[in-house]
């Protein structure tokens, strides 16, 4: 297997990685994953746009950037698979998560409108949202974070899901599919619970 990395802010980046793995694959990829992230906390009383601008950058116009190189050629051949990578941040808004969460929730959009568009075309369209994931960018939170998951527990359930042709590959389940449900409670509802349970005062990280 042959793997390409590039850095998503940077166009010429982007497209000597592209044409060095069109050459090395002779043509493009049968699978493509999309797994930059940047996540920073937010803390909304020093709002900075700077900071927010960071975020569509990596987490969202890099996803654009890198399909613009990609999908026309998927397209020509009638075949490919794109897995792009989302988190359950974008589901609803979540304490410090302001502009991760926002870059995340457009990433959904993005990948379910793709789904629509590119089936016909052949080309699969996936999305993966994890929970809580123990790397250092969860280590920044200051609140408990429900059913934490080690790095090699996640890569496991990530190959599993790669495996289906589920839209949604997600996990923890059990913790994601409480967020799923949270989603269509009426918002005083939700704001109410949410507050509740990232209090910083609720104690010590769950495992």
């Amino acid at each position: 297997m042959t793997a390409v990395t590039a850095d998503v802010t940077d166009e010429a980046s982007i497209t000597e990685a592209w044409a060095a793995a069109r050459q090395t694959l002779q043509g493009p990829p049968d699978l493509l994953v999309f797994n930059a992230g940047l996540f920073s906390p937010v803390d909304v009383r020093k709002f900075s746009a700077a900071l927010f601008r960071q975020h569509i950058e990596v987490n969202l116009m890099g996803a654009a950037r890198v399909l613009e190189h990609v999908l026309p050629d998927m397209i020509a051949r009638g075949d490919g698979r794109i897995v792009l990578v989302g988190s359950v941040s974008g589901y609803r808004g979540l304490p410090k998560a302001a502009a991760y969460g926002a870059s995340k929730a457009a990433l959904i959009h993005l990948a379910e409108t793709l789904r629509l568009e590119m089936a016909p075309a052949g080309i699969m369209v996936q999305i993966v949202n994890p929970g809580f994931i123990d790397t250092p960018m969860t280590a920044q939170n200051d609140f408990p974070m429900p059913h934490l998951m080690t790095i090699e527990r996640a890569v496991d359930a990530f190959i599993a899901g790669l495996r289906s042709s589920s839209f949604e590959i997600t996990f923890p389940k059990r913790f994601t599919w409480q967020l799923k449900l949270l989603r269509l409670l009426p918002y005083w509802l939700y704001f109410r619970i949410i507050r509740r349970i990232t209090r910083p005062d609720r104690g010590a990280k769950s495992v």
